[in-house]
């Protein structure tokens, strides 16, 4: 079973290398095709500023470093507790694969609204795996106080 928790897992660290590496390739074309001068890249603001054109990838980028943290912070915990059960892992894969589509939809066609729906609904089965693993651990809690009241 543990191993269905992480495949999801690994393809959503996958997800980040790919978003990254698209990153990567859009500032350098875009420094091929204008090529910075010093004031572009003095500050910040300027460097935000030169970047622009490209800039949709690596706000996406900053995005997979947002809610999915909670997702790495919970596939640890349901990993330990052995409570990473199917159910967890398909929200995991449901999950992951509303990132892909997220991420595809921020940095292609750039349709906010089904951008946005598409992020509300991976928001959504991430709580649910959050509630699913709250219930579960109120549910153990509650068998080991009735298993250590039994043995007074």
């Amino acid at each position: 079973m543990p191993f269905a928790m992480l495949w999801p897992t690994f393809a959503l660290v996958l997800l980040i290398f790919v978003v990254w590496s698209v990153l990567f390739y859009q500032r350098f074309a875009h420094m091929r095709r204008n090529p910075p001068k010093d004031a572009d890249l003095a500050t910040s603001e300027a460097a935000l500023r030169y970047f622009q054109p490209v800039e949709m990838s690596a706000n996406n980028l900053r995005n997979l470093f947002e809610m999915p943290v909670l997702y790495f912070a919970l596939v640890p915990l349901l990993l330990m507790t052995h409570y990473g059960n199917h159910l967890q892992a398909i929200l995991a894969w449901v999950f992951v694969a509303l990132r892909v589509v997220h991420s595809f939809i921020h940095i292609g066609p750039k349709k906010v609204p089904a951008r946005f729906m598409v992020y509300f609904a991976s928001c959504v089965v991430l709580a649910a795996m959050w509630v699913g693993f709250f219930v579960d651990m109120i549910h153990a809690a509650s068998l080991y106080h009735q298993a250590m009241n039994a043995m007074r």
